[in-house]
């Protein structure tokens, strides 16, 4: 007779969680998973103080401790005081949700993010890569050596996309738009998810002998302020028939990030309705 509880496998009470974006679209349904699983919460974003509402709301709704910070994970300076100042609250990091990505209402040219390749900004290009790469790149580093230091293993997830490992349709985006904008998947946004599968591989060996598990988690589309024609010609691509909600990519974060995924490191969770299984 098999005793062991496996739910108590999704139990993260005592750990620390850092999700970066964690203000954004999906960063706050982790950063109220990761809660709710009993972690406490470190939300990192460049919008401090969304982080700091959802911090508030946090340790009220879920009787769980939770800061918010100010980070900018394009920069080194910003990162190191997001690492110093996670260790001096809580004395430790356990999981890192590594989440923070650049979108056409972040960037600082929404047109030029939508850009056709033969018309892409090399200086948007830069913008996206700092975020969506250099970024996780640095908070990868800074909380990995962190991990090492304490040895005591740790979980990584990096968030990516369906774009990272699939090319996206291009007859979708016809008559298509995003608040009131035209849009498609640019090459900077796609280009930048697939090298995080890299990473997130590369990491995965790398820091294999020390316990720190590396994975990726990539969402398909979430309906979010796109317009009707949008939402039909991607439903029609779907298997299941229909975008995702922002609440069902949880899930999969909370499985990675506990030791439900003990014996997962180095893999790709698609959450996209069957998309890939064309």
């Amino acid at each position: 007779m098999l005793k062991n509880s496996y739910m108590s496998k999704f139990d993260l009470a005592g750990k620390t969680a850092i999700v970066t974006g964690g203000a954004g679209l999906l960063g706050k349904y982790f950063c109220y998973a990761l809660a709710d699983c009993g972690a406490n919460v470190v939300i990192a974003d460049i919008n401090k103080q969304s982080a700091q509402l959802l911090a508030k709301e946090l340790e009220i709704e879920k009787n769980i401790k939770s800061i918010g910070i100010y980070c900018d994970v394009a920069s080194p300076d910003s990162v190191k005081g997001l690492i110093d100042m996670t260790v001096d609250s809580y004395g430790s990091i356990e999981i890192l949700h590594n989440n923070a990505s650049i979108t056409a209402t972040t960037s600082s040219d929404p047109a030029g993010f939508f850009a056709s390749f033969e018309d892409y900004s090399l200086d948007v290009w830069r913008e996206v890569m700092s975020v969506n790469l250099d970024g996780m790149f640095l908070m990868a580093q800074a909380v990995g050596k962190q991990m090492v230091k304490q040895g005591k293993g740790g979980s990584i997830i990096q968030t990516a996309s369906i774009y990272g490992t699939m090319a996206p349709d291009q007859r979708i985006y016809e008559g298509s738009d995003y608040l009131g904008r035209r849009i498609n998947t640019p090459v900077a946004y796609s280009t930048s998810k697939t090298a995080i599968v890299g990473l997130t591989k590369y990491l995965a060996t790398y820091w294999a002998d020390k316990n720190i598990r590396v994975n990726t988690l990539s969402p398909g589309g979430i309906e979010n302020g796109q317009n009707d024609e949008f939402k039909l010609r991607y439903s029609a691509r779907i298997p299941l028939g229909r975008m995702a909600e922002q609440d069902e990519m949880v899930g999969a974060l909370l499985f990675l990030a506990s030791d439900a995924s003990s014996y997962m490191t180095g893999q790709n969770i698609v959450v996209d309705g069957g998309l890939s299984a064309w």
